[in-house]
């Protein structure tokens, strides 16, 4: 390893890690995020009047759906045979806001998942109503919590958790 790096070889080039000799475990990884926006354009994702149509149930799957290609997105990322992939969608004051919960057993955690996950539905709202507001702003991509696998539990704001 070059400088402790684990996605550098010996000789400082890329790799994917090895993680063969891990042991398969329960892993879960919780992510959020959100999308501001005017009044106007959540009044109308609220109302279902957004012309292209249901707002929150094509990010939902963009969402379910990029989870499943993050190996493909993100290089270096392993990929991985999901056991669940949940993204809730909510309306809020200033917006919508978007939290993923994905599920593997295996030997790599799934944070990379959750947060391509949220990212890439808020994505698809940006795409669905930027006729309606162009200024919307996607802000606050965070991973909430991980569960599973050799450096154990962890959540953000918790002692140690950022």
């Amino acid at each position: 390893m070059t400088g402790g790096l684990t996605h550098l070889d010996a000789r400082g080039a890329a790799r994917m890690v090895d993680v063969g000799a891990k042991p398969e475990t329960r892993r879960v990884a919780v992510a959020e995020g959100r999308i501001r926006m005017g009044d106007a354009a959540r009044a109308a994702i609220a109302a279902g009047a957004v012309a292209k149509g249901d707002v929150l149930a094509v990010a939902r799957i963009a969402g379910i759906m990029a989870a499943k290609k993050t190996a493909e997105l993100v290089p270096l990322c392993h990929p991985l045979p999901l056991d669940s992939v949940s993204l809730d969608l909510a309306l809020a004051d200033d917006g919508v806001i978007a939290r993923a919960t994905v599920e593997v057993t295996g030997r790599t955690g799934v944070e990379m998942e959750a947060l391509t996950a949220v990212s890439v539905a808020l994505l698809a709202v940006y795409d669905m109503a930027k006729s309606l507001d162009r200024a919307m702003v996607i802000e606050g991509v965070r991973l909430l919590a991980k569960q599973g696998g050799r450096s154990g539990d962890w959540t953000a704001g918790a002692p140690g958790g950022g």
